[in-house]
């Protein structure tokens, strides 16, 4: 089972910046571990949640024909908790895009202050490695993962490099 650590895109600008939210409830069972009594969300998950924030932002700019992996977190700061009830929106601006990869630059808000910042790497896979291994078969990019930028994209809220801002 795949977990995805975002529930919607707030705004999508292809090949540029995207913004996601995450709210936490008491009805994801790792809270509840996560501490007893004080459930506070792991920062190890939101860096999965901006890192899905941002891979679903760089697989676009290549119309998802690469597998974009995490590669490397360079810098990962946090200024506080979040905990059950809280909305964590996720900002993630793209720094670098080449044939090798990407970098972005992350940031998690919660009620407008910067809980978080966190600059990710990302490599794409070689594809004939990645033919080998995985086949045709997209294990980044999953429909549940996808899913969520369609429902952007039919809100309005995504936007192509083409369309107008």
């Amino acid at each position: 089972m795949r977990w995805i650590w975002i529930d919607k895109f707030l705004e999508f600008r292809s090949r540029e910046f995207a913004r996601a939210v995450k709210n936490l409830t008491l009805a994801e069972e790792h809270l509840h571990d996560h501490f007893p009594g004080y459930p506070v969300m792991p920062a190890s998950l939101m860096i999965e949640g901006l890192a899905q924030t941002g891979g679903i932002l760089v697989g676009e700019a290549s119309g998802f024909t690469e597998k974009v992996v995490l590669a490397k977190i360079p810098k990962a700061e946090f200024f506080g908790i979040a905990t059950v009830g809280d909305q964590l929106i996720y900002e993630v601006t793209l720094l670098d895009l080449r044939a090798e990869g990407a970098i972005v630059e992350g940031k998690v808000l919660l009620r407008g202050e910067l809980l978080a910042e966190v600059e990710i790497v990302f490599a794409f896979l070689d594809k004939s490695r990645a033919q080998q291994l995985f086949g045709d078969k997209n294990f980044v990019f999953t429909p549940q993962m996808l899913g969520i930028l369609d429902m952007a994209r039919a809100s309005g809220v995504a936007k192509s490099s083409s369309q107008p801002s």
